[in-house]
């Protein structure tokens, strides 16, 4: 089990907090409470309050205690103090300022770290899909790819973003999605040449290229996919332009295999788009990992110089170009990396749709 790696990484007199709900669902398959974790060489401790306290007893089962604390660092000090706890490790880019203070000023003789330790051995273990976990990617893909294929037959001249977004929202809410993997981008016309675009009231035209990025999130795990159609008509520059991002997309899926650099797999469909004289309108890294979250490691960028591409990654892979004032393409799918290469986790199509 990943509670029991992690606590394997642990030297005697160590120990790690876990404060983020994110991590605290990914040790433990607790999704709907506040919480945390301790983990020490002997003890592996949920702690939660009296809310939840009946719902996390009934579903963890890998935690030698589950229990409710009305102050956690009570119990913290008691269990640090027990197992005779020197050094306690915390998650440098989640704990509250406030928390880890009160952390330090309340456990005499234990010295709290922000070092990345605890982070690094968490990102470690997370961006490896184990089989059940890529199984339920796969479910949030499908629900997503179902709503993609329903939101086709709504996009047309005279609907709003706002309407597609709301739309497509609730489809996959409807049929098995447990939530949405984040703030739908449905953008119509100039709006697509921004990346995070934010739908509004703009009203789709014919001669629109209309962007859709968007998930679903499936037992705690997310998918994510951006497709990009034109609306009645295509112009040639649309064209051009959209070939080229599929062009792109292609040979970075093309590239993934274990062992690759992430900053080549970003440079596969970077130098291509560069060669075709887009480079600089190709404003954000070629990906990112998807499991728990929506954004993990591995990252596929140019500034992540020594990452590299490892069995059982789950990987977007996500080019686009963006033309101020005109319009934007961007085409995502998202790939698990196998021994043998990589498999597209993603069947929509995306050959130019024309509605």
């Amino acid at each position: 089990m990943n509670i029991e790696k992690l606590a394997s990484t642990l030297a005697p007199g160590e120990a790690y907090l876990i404060t983020s709900t994110e991590n605290c669902f990914y040790f433990t398959g607790f999704q709907n409470g506040e919480g945390v974790l301790l983990i020490t060489p002997e003890e592996r401790v949920y702690m939660t309050d009296g809310r939840y306290i009946e719902a996390a007893q009934a579903v963890i089962t890998c935690c030698t205690e589950v229990l409710s604390a009305a102050v956690f660092t009570d119990e913290i000090e008691r269990l640090c103090s027990s197992d005779g706890v020197k050094t306690l490790f915390v998650e440098t880019g989640r704990i509250t300022l406030g928390f880890y203070e009160k952390l330090r000023s309340s456990l005499e003789g234990v010295e709290v770290t922000g070092t990345e330790k605890l982070e690094n051995e968490i990102n470690a273990l997370r961006s490896v899909k184990s089989a059940q976990e890529v199984e339920k990617i796969k479910k949030a893909q499908a629900i997503a790819e179902k709503g993609f294929d329903y939101i086709l037959t709504r996009i047309k001249p005279g609907v709003s973003e706002i309407e597609i977004a709301r739309e497509l929202d609730f489809f996959m809410l409807k049929n098995g999605a447990k939530a949405v993997s984040f703030d739908t981008i449905a953008v119509t016309g100039a709006k697509t040449s921004m990346p995070h675009g934010v739908p509004g009231n703009e009203i789709i035209k014919r001669g629109d290229f209309f962007l859709l990025d968007f998930g679903a999130v499936y037992e705690g795990y997310h998918s994510d996919m951006t497709r990009t159609v034109a609306v009645g008509e295509i112009s040639g520059r649309q064209a051009e332009i959209y070939n080229i991002v599929l062009e792109a997309q292609k040979k970075a899926l093309a590239f993934l295999a274990p062992g690759r650099l992430c900053k080549d797999a970003d440079a596969a469909a970077r130098d291509y788009i560069k060669e075709k004289g887009y480079g600089e309108k190709f404003t954000h890294s070629t990906g990112h990992g998807v499991g728990v979250e929506i954004h993990e490691k591995p990252n596929l960028s140019s500034r992540n110089e020594k990452g590299a591409l490892g069995e059982g990654n789950v990987v977007t892979v996500e080019p686009g170009i963006y033309l101020p004032g005109e319009f934007g393409v961007r085409i995502e799918d998202m790939a698990l990396i196998t021994a043998q290469g990589s498999v597209n986790l993603t069947q929509s199509k995306k050959d130019l749709i024309v509605i």
